[in-house]
């Protein structure tokens, strides 16, 4: 296809440069990537072949130029393909999977290229570069290294191939979890299977049902659903239902049987590390974190594992004296994973006088969004201005722009908040483009950053209303979408979220807290029907009550995160033969308590085989030491907004990108190193082990 049949070949004339998402077809992909592909090529070629001594700007600055069709045309498919797929779609994207990856690794283990980057890596102290300019080669030569541009030619060949391989098996893998979640329904027939639902979920439930044809209400595996669902369901043959589907995805033999396609990702992985010098795969990833090494990780997670079980027994107590209050009797009807949430919500209600129905009404979904970009606003001097010009890629999502206080012109957000059958499971941030200042003569690019959540929508006559836990996840997402909004570096590698991978947590984590801040609460969180604030006394039962929990959450969270990074460190070249039997052994062997379940199991867990996250599923949890830690600082301002540490969280986390080594980083905004004390006090696990 030329540029006049194809329009992502033609010129993007929409509105801030954003693509024809209307004309789009899945068959326009193959192509125009063919061919955005060739056109990097040759920009590569003409690198490598330039004449004289390698220099900085015509070697690394122009290699970062390099591509950006291709960069443009990719960030589109991979933003339909997440979030508004189609069959269609999803075969050019089995098909694509593999040359895109061969593309990738030419590309970073061109020896020519190489040679000229590497000859300058050599020489960095005696060139006189800049901070960022120095950081920009050190980073694009670890970027070639890691992809095995310093292999032998048999090596690189073999990595070469591997990478080709993980490709499609990821794909293969997300695709297989999708399928799972877009084809159960449980159909709710009559009272008796909505009993115990408060009237918001009944209504998410009947939307549900419609969306899929089905006349009345029904579950999905949509997660609002899932969990709101776990909590409420007076029947309890229903939660099991429900949980048996959402613990089973990628497990049932059959077409979308993942425990195959996991075990070909995990031996593939081991032969790469094997390939670059490591023992396992977990060696690998993490010499380029800021933990390091699997010895710091168990540090932190060895840290926190005993008092997060020590947590947990305490609220099983309160569970099984809720259930004997009711008439159960925990001998003769032991707590079970799909229990749990219901007896914890009888115990809020109980002990703390929280029951989530009386909450959803003052977290209306529109409000929480006004609540994010205010918060922005108070901190950073943002305004979200709508744009309704702008094209989108499906009704559901809602354009800004975003301005600074001057009127300048920051960049565009999109937002996209609900669930459909569609859309992969999750929430997530991602970006159609990156700032930079690198472009032609210097130009800058403006970012254009997607914030995706999967909240069940609301009745069309009223609100979509979230959960607490909800709302911070909108926060979360906000958080990385900001420091995607923010970021003020020359280099786009060096831009937004591209930052070691247990640093890109701290910017969304971070962000969380605002949600909970009492000035935060009275100007936003009003009753959706009568306008009045939360009362305060609710929200002093919430505060009071948002330690209960903490140890469920802590421990299903460790024990996913143990899990990774227990498979990731297998030094066999041959994975357990039963994938599934070897994790319950695993943990088991640590401890964990059958009742509480995990938040992912490895069938399922995209973080790992399909998101990046292999062997640093820890991050969140290391991330969450610096945020508690750098929340702080606004506590010792005496000030959520204040202005001077508002500041420097701008400047030297929000805007640094990769730009700074992010130890650095977080010295510079903290004036210290952090300390684990916060984050124990803040999940309520200071009591000693």
């Amino acid at each position: 296809m030329l540029a006049e049949t194809n329009p992502l070949l033609a010129p993007w004339s929409a509105p801030h440069g954003l693509p024809p998402f209307e004309a789009l077809r899945a068959a326009h992909f193959g192509p125009a990537l063919a061919a955005a592909m060739t056109e990097h090529r040759a920009e590569l070629a003409a690198v490598a072949a330039a004449p004289g001594v390698p220099g900085f700007e015509d070697t690394v600055a122009t290699f970062d130029r390099s591509g950006a069709r291709l960069r443009c045309i990719l960030a589109v498919f991979q933003c339909l393909t997440a979030s508004a797929t189609s069959p269609e779609l999803q075969a050019v994207q089995r098909e694509l999977a593999a040359p895109l990856a061969a593309h990738l690794n030419a590309v970073y283990t061109d020896q020519a290229l190489f040679a000229r980057i590497d000859a300058l890596h050599r020489e960095r102290d005696a060139l006189g570069l800049d901070p960022q300019s120095l950081r920009m080669l050190e980073r694009l030569h670890l970027d070639f290294a890691r992809a095995g541009a310093q292999l032998d030619p048999p090596a690189r060949e073999r990595n070469g191939r591997i990478a080709e391989e993980l490709a499609q098996l990821t794909t293969r893998f997300a695709q297989h979890v999708l399928h799972d979640e877009s084809t159960w329904l449980l159909p709710l027939r009559g009272e008796a299977d909505l009993a115990g639902l408060p009237a918001s979920l009944r209504e998410a439930a009947r939307r549900a049902g419609a969306e899929r044809g089905h006349d009345g209400p029904a579950l999905t595996l949509s997660r609002g659903l899932v969990v709101s669902f776990l909590e409420f369901s007076e029947r309890r043959d229903l939660r099991e239902q429900v949980w048996r589907a959402w613990v089973g995805r990628g497990e049932h033999p059959g077409e979308s049987d993942n425990r195959e396609v996991a075990r070909s990702i995990l031996r593939l992985r081991r032969e790469q590390a094997a390939l670059h010098g490591h023992a396992c795969h977990a060696d690998h990833v993490l010499s380029d974190t800021m933990a390091g090494s699997r010895a710091a990780v168990a540090g932190l997670l060895d840290e926190v594992w005993p008092r997060a079980l020590r947590s947990l027994g305490h609220e099983r107590a309160l569970l099984h004296e809720a259930m004997r209050r009711a008439g159960v009797d925990p001998q003769a009807t032991p707590l079970e994973p799909w229990d749990w949430r219901y007896w914890a919500e009888r115990v809020r209600r109980e002990h703390f006088a929280v029951d989530d129905a009386e909450v959803r009404p003052y977290f209306a979904l529109e409000r929480v969004v006004e609540a994010a970009f205010d918060c922005a606003g108070r901190l950073f001097g943002l305004r979200f201005v709508p744009c309704a010009s702008a094209p989108v890629y499906h009704p559901d999502v809602r354009a800004y722009e975003v301005r600074e206080a001057d009127g300048r012109l920051l960049g565009l957000f999109l937002q996209d908040n609900f669930a459909r059958a569609t859309k992969r499971s999750g929430a997530w941030m991602s970006a159609l483009r990156w700032q930079h200042r690198n472009g032609p003569d210097g130009s800058a690019s403006l970012p254009v950053i997607l914030n995706n959540n999967n909240f069940a929508r609301g009745a069309e006559d009223a609100p979509t209303l979230l959960s607490l836990d909800e709302a911070r996840t909108l926060f979360h997402e906000f958080g990385h979408g900001l420091h995607g909004l923010l970021s003020d570096v020359r280099f786009e590698r060096l831009s937004g979220t591209q930052v070691l991978r247990d640093f890109v947590e701290l910017p969304s984590q971070i962000f969380e807290h605002w949600i909970e801040q009492d000035e935060v609460l009275e100007r936003h969180a009003r009753h959706w029907q009568t306008g009045a604030p939360i009362p305060r006394a609710l929200v002093q039962r919430l505060q009071e009550a948002r330690r209960f929990g903490q140890g469920y959450e802590t421990v299903r969270y460790v024990a996913s995160a143990l899990t990774d990074m227990a498979v990731h460190s297998l030094p066999d070249a041959e994975p357990p033969a039963d994938l599934c039997a070897w994790e319950d052994e695993l943990l088991r062997a640590h401890g964990l308590p059958p009742e509480a379940g995990l938040n992912h199991r490895l069938v399922h867990f995209q973080h790992l085989f399909a998101g990046g996250y292999a062997a640093g599923y820890y991050v969140y949890l290391w991330a969450e030491v610096l945020d508690a830690d750098g929340f702080e600082a606004f506590v010792e301002a005496g000030s959520p907004f204040a202005p001077e540490v508002a500041g420097r969280l701008r400047r030297h986390v929000y805007a640094s990108g990769n730009s700074v080594d992010p130890t650095q980083a977080y010295r510079s905004f903290r004036g210290r190193d952090a300390t684990v004390q916060p984050l124990l006090a803040q999940r309520g696990l200071l009591e000693p082990a």
